[in-house]
């Protein structure tokens, strides 16, 4: 059967689904590369990360949509503060990546200090696998996540450490707003805005 690249809700049933797609996605991103350097520990540890954060964080206090292929993580305003993860969730992220915790946590603290400060809808994650590219996997999630920012009348945000990705997301509206380069050696950051949009500006 042909893979349906139709945004549906994510729920903690699609846990192996979603961490599947998002661990293939983020093989090659820089910033994950970085946390888990290991290329024969790569993929075991980004399964635990993606699962970890999906079922402890971003299922239960954001909007998370999936493909056959792919998930986006979304937080809008209302969820920003309880999408934090809670000490457990920190400890269980330390004990997955190991020696790399303390680059971990510095990188979250630089990144949560370009935190944008009006109300938005922030992207924490988004991926497909890259088996399945040119399929539209990733680009039917953005729009459904663009659409509801736009309907809330809200900006977006996203950070990506990938400069392949920055053009994609400019073709989606979003704009550079600022560079910043993680402590400890880490891999740069693009931190990117996206004005909301009416019906009318497509």
């Amino acid at each position: 059967m042909p893979m349906t690249n139709t945004p549906q809700r994510a729920t903690i049933d699609d846990a192996r689904l979603v961490s599947r797609a998002l661990t293939a996605a983020f093989d090659d991103d820089p910033m994950m590369r970085w946390f888990f350097p290991d290329d024969a520990a790569r993929e075991e540890g980004l399964g635990r990360y993606f699962s970890t954060i999906f079922t402890r964080q971003y299922a239960l206090h954001g909007v998370c949509e999936r493909t056959d292929a792919a998930a986006a993580f979304w937080v809008p305003p209302e969820g920003q503060e309880k999408a934090v993860p809670d000490a457990e969730t920190v400890q269980e992220l330390e004990t997955i990546l190991g020696e790399r915790a303390p680059l971990f946590r510095d990188a979250v603290k630089a990144a949560a200090g370009h935190s944008p400060a009006e109300p938005h809808w922030y992207l924490a994650v988004i991926g497909a696998d890259p088996a399945a590219q040119g399929q539209g996997h990733g680009s039917a999630l953005l729009r459904s996540g663009l659409a509801q920012a736009d309907a809330a009348g809200l900006p977006a945000y996203l950070e990506s450490s990938k400069p392949d990705n920055l053009p994609v997301y400019e073709h989606f509206g979003f704009e550079v707003r600022e560079e910043v380069r993680l402590p400890g050696g880490g891999p740069q950051l693009w931190i990117m805005r996206r004005a909301p949009r009416t019906p009318s500006e497509g």
